[in-house]
């Protein structure tokens, strides 16, 4: 599933970004929170084709 695939790529690429913001730095903390909105976008698209995968059994 492909909407799955790119959730897993977002996640991966903010790793850097969450490990700066635990040091201190609060511009990268700035970056993982937007990121985190665009990951929670991604999963409802996740969620949604689930269903869709599931009502046309």
């Amino acid at each position: 599933m492909q909407e799955y695939e790119d959730l897993k790529t977002m996640v991966a690429e903010i790793e850097s970004d969450i490990n700066k913001a635990e040091g201190g730095n609060k511009a990268a903390g700035t970056r993982v929170r937007k990121q985190m909105q665009t990951i929670k976008q991604a999963a409802q698209l996740v969620r949604n084709r689930v269903l869709e995968i599931r009502s046309t059994d």
